[in-house]
């Protein structure tokens, strides 16, 4: 054997080297030669025992070394081999199919095999399948669970031709041949680790009470001071049980720290607090309601602060009695059941009155704007908004793109009365060649942006004024110089008729305007059926000085024989879902403005015993409008909401895309299954 192997690289050179050396000593025994013939022999002489000892030495050893050599090697590759074995990392190779090939004890062990299995790994291991095995990529990495640990399982290709190309044993094989190393790295200790890292970040919370005064005027003076306690101390037992941390900021205020951990449970309790603190009652006519804004996963404390400002604005111009919860991506609400009790004083109207004849009376231009598809109340807030801004003498424009079955009695009425200018309804296009520096933007019923009649005003405008009662969603104009939104009042329109008695001693509205904002507040109310109070009345009886003629309004919106059919059939045709739902699909092929129908037949819906919402869903312009509509018990906002809707308590809407009647049906109850099972409805 040893004579057919040999040494090569740098062993060859060390172990040839005395050889080698040898060349030069005849060298300088021939130079000897020439200086002197004696000193010559004698070097000669010295060379030749050189030599041969050289000689000796090397073919003497060199099968020992070549010996030992092997040895060696055969030694390492067993210990190299043995240590695999022992490698506290699960290790295997497996074929290109995933097939084990070999493992090790640890890999053994883990996975509860034999050392011999020769099984396919995805049948070991379910959660790797044959998809993840590294194929035209040269490496995978994917996270499994076995036996309650976390694994970071590494799949790399090895390429055989650099094993097998100096084979004795295999001549010829496929140049793309290649196996597979799989390891199994435990990461569960730091996973938990990371994950209790992050449970114990702080997060931020503020608690309003919704009605501080109203509860408290509602029962004697000395008996204040036990309800603020009992508040206190419900909201102080409440968070102390999650390990959290409360200030009182003022009176109906609070600072709430707590661990990301306890947040997760109040989200799953769906904040019992809300519910709990309207439990204390000694004796006050009003139960106490509280809105909830945390913030958390923003990096850092004064980021989660300003989440938390944020949603607590939100719950508050939604009506309150709810919680938010905000993260870097995105808005959760919970709660939110009960109606908002309408506020007594006007303070808040009376100032937002003036701040808005301010903006007016610096504008050159208003440019007022609905939401799309504008109805009844859209369009009489803007024609309120209309007489305010002409009273200051200033140019007015009212942007509408459809004149709708519901607001065409109106707008006829103005455009043909002949006492207003030809340019005061734009279309989208025409508002934006109008726009210029000093051009205020009034928004009006909407405070949507992806909503209103041309967004692309929003960015257009420096100055914007929003005017709505419907309850503030995720989406919102965020760049508005005034924001005037109330969820407790009725309509827009009420709200513009409050603000027309603040804003000047002159205005005087013509009888057409004053029926625009009348009919405006009776198609939201239903004919003062829903959602009205003290200010709604008050209001209708401003607008009734005014001019407005309610047998005049009632004439205008009486609907002709084919709608009046169509909204029957759609109550017709309903079905009651889980014994408390109406759920109702209707065509709109061949009628003008459905959705209007649509939302007159979801409010006839209701007159049903044991109906306690309705959903309309309406087919128009390929796509699919809901009308939800419910009396007291089911907040319909947030149901809508779920299906990328919104509105208020008792009266929402939705608008669905690429899907038919059927699929949103069963959208629609899928989504109120669900909502029933988690306690959200």
């Amino acid at each position: 054997m040893s004579r057919n192997m040999g040494f090569k690289g740098h062993v060859r050179g060390y172990v040839l080297w005395p050889l080698l050396f040898s060349i030069l000593l005849i060298l300088f025994n021939t130079g000897m030669y020439f200086l002197d013939r004696r000193a010559g022999i004698v070097t000669t002489v010295f060379v030749v025992i050189y030599i041969t000892i050289a000689l000796v030495l090397y073919f003497k050893s060199r099968t020992i070394v070549l010996n030992e050599f092997v040895s060696f090697a055969t030694k390492y590759g067993q210990v190299q081999r043995q240590l695999l074995r022992d490698l506290e990392v699960p290790y295997a190779l497996l074929d290109e199919s995933g097939k084990i090939i070999w493992t090790n004890e640890s890999f053994e062990d883990t996975l509860k095999v034999r050392r011999d299995c020769k099984k396919s790994v995805t049948s070991i291991i379910p959660a790797i399948t044959k998809n993840q095995l590294p194929g035209m990529e040269n490496e995978t990495e994917l996270m499994i669970k076995h036996d309650d640990r976390d694994y970071r399982v590494s799949m790399k290709k090895v390429s055989l031709i650099s094993i097998m190309s100096e084979s004795e044993i295999m001549e010829s094989f496929d140049q793309n041949s290649y196996i597979i190393a799989l390891f199994m790295f435990d990461e569960t200790k730091i996973n938990r680790l990371q994950i209790e890292n992050d449970e114990q970040k702080l997060s931020v919370a503020l608690i309003y009470i919704d009605n501080f005064d109203e509860a408290l005027s509602s029962i004697e003076e000395v008996r204040r001071s036990l309800l603020v306690a009992l508040i206190d101390r419900k909201i102080n037992k409440y968070m102390s049980s999650y390990d959290g941390l409360v200030k009182k900021l003022e009176k109906d205020k609070y600072l709430v720290l707590l661990k990301k951990k306890y947040l997760k449970e109040l989200c799953d309790n769906r904040f019992e607090l809300l519910e709990d603190v309207k439990t204390v009652n000694i004796g006050n006519e009003m139960s106490v309601t509280l809105s909830i804004g945390v913030g958390v996963e923003a990096g850092s404390y004064l980021k989660n602060y300003e989440y938390a400002r944020t949603c607590i604005d939100l719950a508050l111009g939604r009506g309150g009695d709810q919680a938010v919860v905000k993260t870097p991506e995105n808005i959760t609400y919970y709660g939110g059941k009960s109606q908002m009790s309408e506020k007594n004083t006007r303070v808040k109207a009376r100032v937002k009155a003036h701040a808005l004849r301010e903006i007016i009376e610096g504008a050159d231009k208003i440019i007022v704007m609905g939401h799309k598809m504008p109805d009844v109340d859209a369009f009489g807030s803007a024609v309120g908004v209309y007489r305010a801004a002409k009273a200051f003498g200033k140019k007015v424009h009212i942007v509408v793109n459809e004149v709708t079955t519901s607001i065409r009695p109106l707008y006829e009425s103005m455009v043909g009365s002949g006492e207003y200018d030809d340019d005061l309804i734009f279309n989208s296009m025409q508002a934006l060649e109008a726009v210029d520096p000093h051009t205020v933007l009034v928004v009006v019923d909407v405070n949507r942006p992806s909503r209103t009649e041309c967004a692309d005003l929003i960015n257009r405008c420096k100055t914007i004024v929003v005017l709505d009662h419907h309850r503030q969603g995720s989406e919102r104009i965020d760049n508005a110089t005034l924001s005037y939104i109330e969820p407790y009042a009725s309509s827009a329109s009420e709200m513009v008729a409050e603000i027309l008695q603040y804003i000047g001693e002159d205005i005087k509205l013509k009888p057409i305007e004053a029926d625009c904002l009348y009919s405006g507040m009776m198609v939201d109310t239903n004919n003062f059926m829903t959602k009205t109070g003290v200010r709604t009345f008050e209001a209708a009886a401003y607008l009734r000085r005014n001019g407005a003629d309610v047998t005049r309004v009632r004439k205008l919106f009486r609907t002709d024989m084919e709608a009046y059919r169509a909204r029957t059939d759609a109550v017709r045709t309903f079905e009651v879902f889980n014994d408390v739902f109406a759920i109702s699909l209707f065509d709109g092929a061949g009628i003008d403005s459905p959705t209007v129908i649509g939302a007159q037949a979801a409010n006839e819906l209701l007159n049903i015993n044991g109906i306690k919402a309705s959903f309309v869903l309406t087919e128009y312009n390929n796509m699919i409008y809901i009308s939800a509509r419910s009396i007291d018990e089911v907040n319909v906002q947030i149901i809508m909401e779920r299906l990328g809707g919104g509105g208020h308590l008792n009266i929402a809407g939705a608008q669905l895309e690429n899907m038919s009647l059927e699929d949103a049906r069963n959208l629609m109850m899928e989504t109120l299954e669900n909502m029933q099972k988690e306690g959200a409805i």
